[in-house]
Protein backbone atom coordinates (compact mmCIF):
# COMPACT_ATOMS: atom_id res chain seq x y z
CA UNK A 1 0.00 0.00 0.00
CA UNK A 2 0.73 3.54 -0.23
CA UNK A 3 0.97 6.67 2.68
CA UNK A 4 -0.26 10.08 1.43
CA UNK A 5 3.24 11.25 0.66
CA UNK A 6 3.09 8.46 -2.35
CA UNK A 7 5.84 6.06 -1.08
CA UNK A 8 6.02 2.45 -0.85
CA UNK A 9 5.13 0.70 2.08
CA UNK A 10 5.42 -3.00 2.25
CA UNK A 11 4.67 -5.40 5.45
CA UNK A 12 5.11 -8.84 5.60
CA UNK A 13 3.82 -11.14 8.11
CA UNK A 14 1.17 -8.82 9.56
CA UNK A 15 0.16 -10.59 13.11
CA UNK A 16 2.72 -12.18 15.74
CA UNK A 17 1.46 -16.07 16.07
CA UNK A 18 1.20 -17.73 19.28
CA UNK A 19 1.01 -21.58 20.69
CA UNK A 20 -2.65 -23.07 20.98
CA UNK A 21 -3.61 -21.52 24.45
CA UNK A 22 -3.49 -24.04 27.91
CA UNK A 23 -0.77 -25.16 29.68
CA UNK A 24 2.21 -25.05 29.35
CA UNK A 25 1.69 -22.70 26.77
CA UNK A 26 4.51 -21.14 24.36
CA UNK A 27 4.77 -17.51 22.85
CA UNK A 28 6.78 -17.49 19.99
CA UNK A 29 8.27 -14.00 18.80
CA UNK A 30 6.34 -12.50 15.75
CA UNK A 31 7.24 -12.36 12.49
CA UNK A 32 9.15 -8.99 11.34
CA UNK A 33 6.93 -6.80 9.53
CA UNK A 34 9.21 -5.22 6.41
CA UNK A 35 8.37 -1.22 5.58
CA UNK A 36 9.72 -0.14 2.61
CA UNK A 37 10.73 3.73 2.00
CA UNK A 38 11.30 4.15 -1.86
CA UNK A 39 12.86 7.29 -2.64
CA UNK A 40 11.81 9.18 -5.79
CA UNK A 41 13.54 9.89 -9.07
CA UNK A 42 15.87 12.77 -6.58
CA UNK A 43 16.86 10.34 -4.64
CA UNK A 44 17.47 7.70 -7.59
CA UNK A 45 14.88 5.71 -6.89
CA UNK A 46 16.55 3.71 -3.65
CA UNK A 47 15.11 1.73 -1.19
CA UNK A 48 15.74 1.69 2.67
CA UNK A 49 13.94 -0.81 4.86
CA UNK A 50 12.87 -0.70 8.50
CA UNK A 51 12.01 -3.70 10.19
CA UNK A 52 9.58 -3.86 12.91
CA UNK A 53 10.04 -5.89 15.64
CA UNK A 54 8.24 -6.14 18.74
CA UNK A 55 11.03 -4.29 20.86
CA UNK A 56 12.43 -2.03 18.09
CA UNK A 57 13.36 -1.52 14.53
CA UNK A 58 16.36 -2.41 12.50
CA UNK A 59 17.33 -0.17 9.60
CA UNK A 60 18.33 -1.86 6.58
CA UNK A 61 20.57 1.16 4.86
CA UNK A 62 19.68 4.96 4.80
CA UNK A 63 18.91 6.79 1.59
CA UNK A 64 20.82 9.38 -0.44
CA UNK A 65 19.53 12.90 0.30
CA UNK A 66 18.90 15.25 3.10
CA UNK A 67 15.39 15.15 2.28
CA UNK A 68 14.81 11.38 1.74
CA UNK A 69 16.47 10.89 5.19
CA UNK A 70 14.37 13.15 7.01
CA UNK A 71 11.35 11.36 6.13
CA UNK A 72 12.99 8.05 6.25
CA UNK A 73 13.44 9.04 10.15
CA UNK A 74 9.77 10.50 10.65
CA UNK A 75 8.48 6.97 8.77
CA UNK A 76 10.69 5.19 11.70
CA UNK A 77 8.95 7.42 14.35
CA UNK A 78 5.92 6.77 13.28
CA UNK A 79 6.30 3.15 13.70
CA UNK A 80 6.80 3.99 18.03
CA UNK A 81 9.34 2.05 18.68
CA UNK A 82 13.02 1.99 19.31
CA UNK A 83 15.48 2.19 16.68
CA UNK A 84 17.94 -0.78 17.29
CA UNK A 85 20.63 -1.17 14.71
CA UNK A 86 21.45 0.30 11.19
CA UNK A 87 22.53 -2.48 8.49
CA UNK A 88 24.45 -1.63 5.35
CA UNK A 89 24.29 -3.63 2.57
CA UNK A 90 27.49 -1.73 0.57
CA UNK A 91 29.08 0.90 0.51
CA UNK A 92 27.89 3.16 -2.03
CA UNK A 93 26.41 6.59 -0.92
CA UNK A 94 22.83 6.45 -1.78
CA UNK A 95 22.57 3.79 1.31
CA UNK A 96 25.13 4.91 4.07
CA UNK A 97 24.45 8.93 3.35
CA UNK A 98 21.10 9.28 5.32
CA UNK A 99 22.71 7.16 8.43
CA UNK A 100 23.46 10.33 10.48
CA UNK A 101 20.12 11.83 9.88
CA UNK A 102 18.36 8.49 11.19
CA UNK A 103 20.34 7.79 14.02
CA UNK A 104 21.27 11.30 15.63
CA UNK A 105 20.28 11.23 19.53
CA UNK A 106 20.80 7.15 19.27
CA UNK A 107 23.37 5.52 20.54
CA UNK A 108 22.32 2.39 17.82
CA UNK A 109 25.33 0.19 16.20
CA UNK A 110 25.99 0.24 12.68
CA UNK A 111 26.79 -2.63 11.29
CA UNK A 112 28.57 -3.69 8.12
CA UNK A 113 31.03 -6.55 6.03
CA UNK A 114 34.85 -4.93 7.33
CA UNK A 115 35.11 -4.64 3.23
CA UNK A 116 31.74 -2.58 3.37
CA UNK A 117 33.22 -0.38 6.13
CA UNK A 118 36.88 -0.15 4.27
CA UNK A 119 35.16 0.70 1.08
CA UNK A 120 32.89 4.04 2.89
CA UNK A 121 35.95 5.03 4.41
CA UNK A 122 38.38 4.99 1.58
CA UNK A 123 35.61 6.63 -0.92
CA UNK A 124 33.18 8.92 0.77
CA UNK A 125 35.61 12.14 -0.04
CA UNK A 126 35.90 11.35 -3.22
CA UNK A 127 32.14 10.46 -3.99
CA UNK A 128 31.04 13.52 -2.18
CA UNK A 129 34.02 15.96 -4.51
CA UNK A 130 32.05 14.31 -7.42
CA UNK A 131 28.07 14.15 -6.45
CA UNK A 132 28.01 17.27 -4.53
CA UNK A 133 28.32 19.38 -7.36
CA UNK A 134 25.37 17.42 -8.61
CA UNK A 135 23.22 17.19 -5.43
CA UNK A 136 23.89 20.42 -3.73
CA UNK A 137 22.22 20.52 -0.58
CA UNK A 138 20.70 17.57 -0.79
CA UNK A 139 24.16 15.81 0.12
CA UNK A 140 24.10 15.78 3.62
CA UNK A 141 27.44 16.99 5.38
CA UNK A 142 27.86 14.74 7.89
CA UNK A 143 28.14 11.35 7.02
CA UNK A 144 27.96 8.33 9.77
CA UNK A 145 29.80 5.38 9.14
CA UNK A 146 30.04 1.32 10.46
CA UNK A 147 30.58 1.07 14.31
CA UNK A 148 30.66 -2.68 14.12
CA UNK A 149 32.26 -4.96 11.12
CA UNK A 150 31.02 -8.91 10.94
CA UNK A 151 32.72 -11.53 9.65
CA UNK A 152 31.06 -13.66 6.79
CA UNK A 153 28.55 -15.59 8.36
CA UNK A 154 28.01 -14.00 11.60
CA UNK A 155 24.80 -13.84 13.86
CA UNK A 156 23.61 -11.19 15.71
CA UNK A 157 20.10 -11.24 17.54
CA UNK A 158 18.20 -7.68 17.62
CA UNK A 159 14.75 -7.67 18.90
CA UNK A 160 14.36 -11.10 18.73
CA UNK A 161 15.30 -12.25 15.39
CA UNK A 162 18.50 -13.51 14.33
CA UNK A 163 20.14 -11.54 11.04
CA UNK A 164 22.85 -13.13 9.31
CA UNK A 165 24.99 -11.39 6.95
CA UNK A 166 27.08 -12.95 3.94
CA UNK A 167 30.09 -11.06 2.27
CA UNK A 168 30.32 -11.15 -1.62
CA UNK A 169 33.02 -9.24 -1.98
CA UNK A 170 33.21 -7.35 -5.47
CA UNK A 171 30.26 -7.29 -7.46
CA UNK A 172 28.13 -3.94 -8.04
CA UNK A 173 30.57 -1.85 -5.32
CA UNK A 174 33.50 -2.72 -4.63
CA UNK A 175 32.28 -4.95 -1.70
CA UNK A 176 28.63 -6.49 -1.25
CA UNK A 177 27.04 -8.08 1.39
CA UNK A 178 23.30 -9.66 1.84
CA UNK A 179 21.66 -10.30 4.96
CA UNK A 180 18.98 -13.03 5.46
CA UNK A 181 16.32 -13.07 8.57
CA UNK A 182 15.30 -15.95 9.22
CA UNK A 183 11.23 -16.80 10.47
CA UNK A 184 8.23 -17.98 8.75
CA UNK A 185 9.22 -16.41 5.67
CA UNK A 186 12.62 -16.24 4.96
CA UNK A 187 13.53 -12.68 3.94
CA UNK A 188 16.45 -11.63 2.09
CA UNK A 189 18.48 -7.71 1.82
CA UNK A 190 20.22 -7.99 -1.21
CA UNK A 191 21.33 -4.30 -1.31
CA UNK A 192 22.23 -3.81 -5.12
CA UNK A 193 23.06 -7.30 -6.10
CA UNK A 194 19.42 -6.84 -7.26
CA UNK A 195 18.68 -3.15 -9.23
CA UNK A 196 14.70 -4.16 -9.92
CA UNK A 197 12.96 -1.98 -12.56
CA UNK A 198 15.51 0.55 -12.41
CA UNK A 199 19.18 0.56 -14.73
CA UNK A 200 22.24 -0.92 -13.27
CA UNK A 201 25.56 1.12 -11.50
CA UNK A 202 28.54 -0.95 -13.61
CA UNK A 203 30.78 1.97 -13.09
CA UNK A 204 33.12 0.24 -10.18
CA UNK A 205 34.47 -2.50 -12.83
CA UNK A 206 33.27 -5.97 -11.24
CA UNK A 207 30.30 -7.31 -13.68
CA UNK A 208 31.95 -10.50 -14.45
CA UNK A 209 32.32 -11.04 -10.01
CA UNK A 210 28.33 -9.36 -9.94
CA UNK A 211 27.55 -12.57 -12.20
CA UNK A 212 29.23 -14.64 -10.28
CA UNK A 213 27.40 -13.60 -7.22
CA UNK A 214 24.19 -13.85 -8.52
CA UNK A 215 24.70 -17.71 -9.14
CA UNK A 216 25.76 -17.91 -5.89
CA UNK A 217 23.13 -16.42 -4.13
CA UNK A 218 20.48 -17.97 -6.42
CA UNK A 219 21.73 -21.24 -5.00
CA UNK A 220 21.70 -20.34 -1.70
CA UNK A 221 18.71 -19.00 -1.00
CA UNK A 222 15.61 -21.46 -0.33
CA UNK A 223 12.48 -21.34 -2.51
CA UNK A 224 10.36 -19.06 -1.27
CA UNK A 225 12.68 -16.39 0.03
CA UNK A 226 11.34 -13.12 0.02
CA UNK A 227 14.03 -10.94 -1.94
CA UNK A 228 14.56 -7.06 -0.89
CA UNK A 229 16.42 -5.08 -3.57
CA UNK A 230 18.30 -1.62 -3.22
CA UNK A 231 16.35 -0.19 -6.06
CA UNK A 232 13.33 -1.51 -7.27
CA UNK A 233 9.85 -3.43 -6.01
CA UNK A 234 10.69 -6.73 -3.73
CA UNK A 235 9.97 -10.16 -5.07
CA UNK A 236 10.97 -13.68 -4.97
CA UNK A 237 14.55 -14.99 -6.63
CA UNK A 238 13.24 -14.51 -9.67
CA UNK A 239 14.82 -11.18 -9.29
CA UNK A 240 18.35 -12.67 -9.35
CA UNK A 241 17.45 -14.16 -13.00
CA UNK A 242 16.40 -11.17 -14.58
CA UNK A 243 19.37 -8.95 -13.17
CA UNK A 244 21.29 -12.00 -14.59
CA UNK A 245 20.33 -11.35 -18.39
CA UNK A 246 20.37 -7.63 -17.97
CA UNK A 247 24.07 -7.65 -17.12
CA UNK A 248 24.31 -10.96 -19.81
CA UNK A 249 22.64 -8.39 -22.43
CA UNK A 250 25.10 -5.26 -21.20
CA UNK A 251 28.37 -7.20 -21.51
CA UNK A 252 27.58 -8.93 -24.71
CA UNK A 253 26.64 -5.52 -26.36
CA UNK A 254 29.94 -3.95 -24.65
CA UNK A 255 31.95 -6.85 -25.59
CA UNK A 256 30.46 -6.13 -29.47
CA UNK A 257 30.77 -2.66 -29.41
CA UNK A 258 34.34 -2.34 -28.30
CA UNK A 259 35.57 -5.45 -30.00
CA UNK A 260 39.04 -5.80 -27.49
CA UNK A 261 39.28 -1.69 -26.93
CA UNK A 262 39.19 -0.43 -23.57
CA UNK A 263 36.23 2.08 -23.92
CA UNK A 264 33.56 3.33 -25.94
CA UNK A 265 32.50 6.25 -28.37
CA UNK A 266 30.00 8.36 -27.49
CA UNK A 267 27.78 7.29 -30.26
CA UNK A 268 28.46 3.43 -29.01
CA UNK A 269 27.14 4.38 -25.65
CA UNK A 270 23.97 5.87 -27.02
CA UNK A 271 23.71 2.46 -28.76
CA UNK A 272 24.40 0.38 -25.68
CA UNK A 273 22.40 2.54 -23.90
CA UNK A 274 19.15 2.11 -27.00
CA UNK A 275 20.40 -2.02 -26.45
CA UNK A 276 18.89 -1.81 -22.95
CA UNK A 277 15.97 -0.28 -23.26
CA UNK A 278 13.57 -3.52 -23.33
CA UNK A 279 14.98 -4.81 -20.11
CA UNK A 280 13.71 -1.23 -18.37
CA UNK A 281 11.10 -0.29 -19.70
CA UNK A 282 10.39 2.73 -17.50
CA UNK A 283 13.70 4.18 -18.50
CA UNK A 284 14.49 4.73 -14.63
CA UNK A 285 18.18 5.49 -14.46
CA UNK A 286 19.35 5.29 -18.06
CA UNK A 287 21.70 7.35 -17.63
CA UNK A 288 23.95 5.07 -15.30
CA UNK A 289 24.42 2.74 -18.90
CA UNK A 290 27.08 5.32 -20.47
CA UNK A 291 28.22 6.06 -17.05
CA UNK A 292 29.08 2.77 -16.82
CA UNK A 293 30.42 1.17 -20.49
CA UNK A 294 33.99 1.97 -20.42
CA UNK A 295 34.95 0.62 -17.21
CA UNK A 296 33.03 -2.62 -18.29
CA UNK A 297 34.78 -2.73 -21.48
CA UNK A 298 38.07 -2.23 -19.78
CA UNK A 299 37.58 -5.36 -17.64
CA UNK A 300 36.38 -7.35 -20.86
CA UNK A 301 39.83 -6.14 -22.53
CA UNK A 302 42.01 -6.71 -19.36
CA UNK A 303 40.00 -10.27 -18.67
CA UNK A 304 39.07 -11.85 -21.95
CA UNK A 305 35.86 -12.56 -23.36
CA UNK A 306 34.09 -13.88 -20.63
CA UNK A 307 36.07 -10.46 -18.86
CA UNK A 308 35.73 -12.95 -15.61
CA UNK A 309 38.07 -14.89 -14.04
CA UNK A 310 36.64 -15.81 -10.40
CA UNK A 311 36.11 -14.43 -7.27
CA UNK A 312 39.43 -14.60 -5.65
CA UNK A 313 41.17 -12.72 -8.44
CA UNK A 314 38.43 -9.87 -8.31
CA UNK A 315 39.79 -10.11 -4.70
CA UNK A 316 43.49 -9.15 -5.62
Amino acid sequence: MTDGGGRALVALGVAAWLAAPGAGAVVRAAEPVVHRYAAGEGGIFVNSYLVELPAGVVAVDATLTVSDAKALRARLEGLGKPLLAVILTHGHPDHYNGVAALVAGRPVPVLATAGVDRVIREHDQEKEAQWRPVFKDEWPTQRTFPTRTLKDGERVVLGGATFTVHDLGPGESHSDSYWTVDGKERLAFVGDLVMNGVHAYLSDGHSGAWQANLERVAKALARGTRVFPGHGEPGGTELLEVQARYLETYRAKVAALAAGASSLTEAQKQELAAALDPLVPSGHLKWLVPLGADAVAAELAAKGPRGRSGRQADHS
